[in-house]
């Protein structure tokens, strides 16, 4: 069959992989982008409170129970982001309770973007200035021209990416960047387990990017892609146990000294892609 592909911009040919969670998971031929056929999906509705806290077996353990040692890893990215574009206004689109922006506003001037009710509460009571909604026009236009944008783990959660990244290529500043972490669908890992996959959980996640289609995204919208890698992460022992247990089918026990705990992980199956808006206006 033929669809069109958000990275090739054109139509493709694809193949239909297999089935998840009643969903068909098909691949563009070209540059392997995956994507989940799902159906109507309701974002509000799907990402609540039980998301963050362990009642959704495709979502966190305990996301605020967590929080030190998301940090920590949060205070990495934010290093490595600095090596970028060192200061300036940074938005995140799909900020959750605020943790990375909580790390970032000691650097630069940060504001968030959040669909879920709890977690956007949470952020105004610790003085972030974070939206409750989605990355459209209206909502990103109110935060004036960026320099950094982040999106954390959230762009294969997105109904379309091509158009969120347009939205956000637009109200970058020259030089500005774009910092994008996400599965890679085309690591050894990702080929090996198939549907049995980790990161192969529709309807949550509706698209599952390889570095070629990263790569076709970011030419296609006018960005250069400079970098895209497979770094280490700090990851809370009790979201590994969580995973595990899913993956296993057996029943979620959660532990408040797994929260504390943090693992250095590297499965080498998810990616940190940079995509740069070009210096010169007319490019």
């Amino acid at each position: 069959m033929h669809l069109a592909c958000p990275a090739c911009a054109c139509a493709t040919a694809h193949r239909n992989l297999y089935s998840k969670n009643s969903c068909d998971i098909l691949q563009c031929a070209k540059c392997g982008l995956g994507r989940a056929e799902c159906g109507s999906f309701d974002a509000h509705s799907y990402y609540t409170a039980d998301y963050f806290s362990g009642a959704r077996a495709d979502g966190y353990a305990d996301y605020r129970g967590s929080e030190p040692v998301l940090r920590r890893e949060f205070a990495r990215t934010v290093q490595f982001i600095r090596s970028l574009r060192n200061g300036g206004r940074l938005l995140e689109i799909g900020c959750a309770y605020g943790f990375f922006l909580e790390e970032a506003r000691r650097f630069y001037d940060v504001a968030g973007i959040e669909v879920a009710d709890a977690p956007v509460a949470f952020c105004r009571s610790r003085g972030l200035a974070v939206i409750n909604g989605v990355a459209e026009e209206s909502v990103i236009a109110q935060f004036g021209m960026l320099d950094v944008i982040v999106l954390l783990d959230v762009i294969e959660h997105l109904p379309d990416p091509q158009n969120t990244l347009a939205l956000c290529r637009l109200h970058l500043n020259p030089g500005g960047v774009i910092v994008i972490t996400t599965g890679d669908f085309g690591s050894l890992y990702a080929r090996l387990a198939g549907p049995k996959w980790r990161l192969m959980t529709p309807p949550q996640h509706l698209w599952f990017f390889t570095p070629e289609s990263i790569g076709r995204l970011s030419h296609s919208l006018g960005l250069e892609l400079e970098s895209c890698n497979h770094p280490w992460k700090i990851v809370p022992l009790a979201l590994v146990q969580f995973q595990m247990r899913r993956w296993l089918g057996a029943s979620q026990r959660l532990s408040t000294f797994a929260n504390r705990v943090g693992l250095p992980v590297n499965l080498f199956d998810a990616m940190r892609c940079v995509l740069r808006k070009p210096e010169t206006l007319n490019a």
